[in-house]
């Protein structure tokens, strides 16, 4: 029997990490985390997809997607979070658990970041911990996928 799949989507700006405000966002790439996501995720009998895009509508496609094919959600909108009700109502559709991830702690920052459409649609959100958020999202994930 194959593993169950996860969707990990990733909005605007997040292919620039290493490189943008590493000061905030840390100095990891995108990809070292997507590395670390699908090893960690292997561990606790996961696969996964990993996505991302700057552009709000191949979110939205990939989180309907994930409906039909995937067990459960991680995401890390980006600023499409404090702005997307196309996202809100995706997530919604998509019937399957969701973690929300944020590699700063959101409500430490402006006041316009302190507001999440995503966390209206997600079990949970984890923030502040940089990319480590998305291994315990993972974490989180596999518990809700399996019931314990």
């Amino acid at each position: 029997m194959a593993n169950p799949i996860i969707l990990i989507v990733n909005g605007p700006n997040l292919n620039m990490l290493g490189k943008r405000q590493p000061e905030v966002y840390g100095r990891e790439t995108l990809a070292d985390i997507e590395a670390a996501c699908i090893r960690h995720a292997g561990l606790a009998g996961l696969d996964v997809e990993f996505r991302q895009s700057n552009h709000e509508g191949d979110l939205v496609d990939w989180i309907q997607g994930a409906r039909e094919r995937a067990a459960g959600i991680v995401i890390n909108a980006g600023a499409y979070t404090h702005t997307s009700i196309a996202i809100l109502d995706a997530l919604l559709s998509a019937e399957v658990p969701c973690v929300e991830v944020h590699l700063s702690n959101i409500h430490q920052r402006e006041d316009f970041r302190h507001h999440s459409f995503v966390s209206k649609a997600a079990k949970g959100m984890i923030c502040g911990f940089g990319s480590h958020g998305y291994i315990l999202a993972i974490d989180a994930l596999a518990r809700l996928i399996r019931g314990s």
